[in-house]
């Protein structure tokens, strides 16, 4: 990780946890954002906070279950919300190289947001992409229509330029679980991708978790073997699993040490186990 270890340099907080290619912080994420040298990152997947714990409940493998996932995922008002989201995503353009691109992902509690942000920001939006869930839970209403799709907004650095986006690995590639794609042709902006998977959580889950497989096709069409790869709300990790497992270099920041220790079960499990 020679160049990795040039930009993890300019960061005085220690990492959380360190070996080879993956590097987790644990911190806020604009304060590491600010010590990474300018244009260093190739590519930045973030899943920031949907802000939508507000006492509510939901469904989960037939029972009710509360949608409330923590303080960091309580709203602070629409005006507030939004300064947030453009902060991060400003913080984010500082970091990333000329031909560098981001990936945010979210429902309309917090997407629109994140849109605005990136246009205000000045970046140019490429896709946006929508993942659809086939095994979506149910609406427990019955009021509304069933909630079975998150937004996935990917956008580059500046208005012009040439990104990375590996063409023929999406047109060729093998995509068995995604009944939407065909072999041999064009991929599509509507992706049918499963939730996370019982194995995906044998350490305990996320609840913003995101399937393996969604961050393997985003990995693989946007960044090259060797690239640095960026996520500042990462979780359990989902994105560093997918980048080690294509030879490139992650980088993750989280507030949340309970998040963090299951990203390094699952580091060492992709490492040295058979996910």
């Amino acid at each position: 990780m020679e160049q990795g270890k040039k930009i993890l340099t300019s960061i005085k907080e220690k990492p959380y946890f360190q070996q080879g290619n993956f590097v987790l912080y644990h911190d806020d994420c604009l304060k590491i954002l600010e010590q990474l040298p300018e244009n260093s990152v190739d590519m930045i997947f973030a899943d920031p906070p949907y802000n939508l714990s507000n006492g509510g409940f939901t469904c989960h493998n037939g029972r009710a279950v509360s949608v409330n996932k923590g303080t960091w995922d309580v709203s602070n008002g629409l005006e507030k919300d939004f300064e947030f989201h453009l902060n991060w995503i400003k913080a984010c353009k500082r970091v990333l190289k000329p031909n560098g691109t981001i990936w945010i992902s979210g429902t309309y509690h917090s997407i629109y947001e994140c849109g605005f942000a990136l246009q205000i920001a000045g970046y140019k939006v490429l896709n946006d992409i929508a993942w659809y869930k086939p095994n979506a839970s149910p609406n427990l209403s019955c009021r509304y229509f069933t909630a079975s799709h998150e937004t996935l907004l990917w956008a580059r650095k500046d208005k012009k330029g040439k990104h990375v986006f590996n063409y023929e690995e999406m047109r060729e590639g093998d995509w068995p679980n995604d009944f939407l794609k065909r072999p041999g042709k064009q991929m599509r902006s509507i992706w049918a991708i499963n939730t996370p998977q019982k194995w995906e959580k044998k350490f305990g889950k996320h609840p913003t978790q995101k399937p393996l497989d969604l961050l393997k096709r985003i990995v693989l069409a946007s960044t090259n073997k060797g690239d640095i790869i960026l996520d500042p709300f990462t979780g359990s990790s989902t994105t560093g699993l997918a980048a080690i497992k294509y030879d490139r270099k992650f980088i993750g920041v989280d507030t949340e040490k309970e998040y963090l220790n299951k990203s390094i079960k699952r580091f060492k499990d992709l490492k040295y186990g058979e996910q």
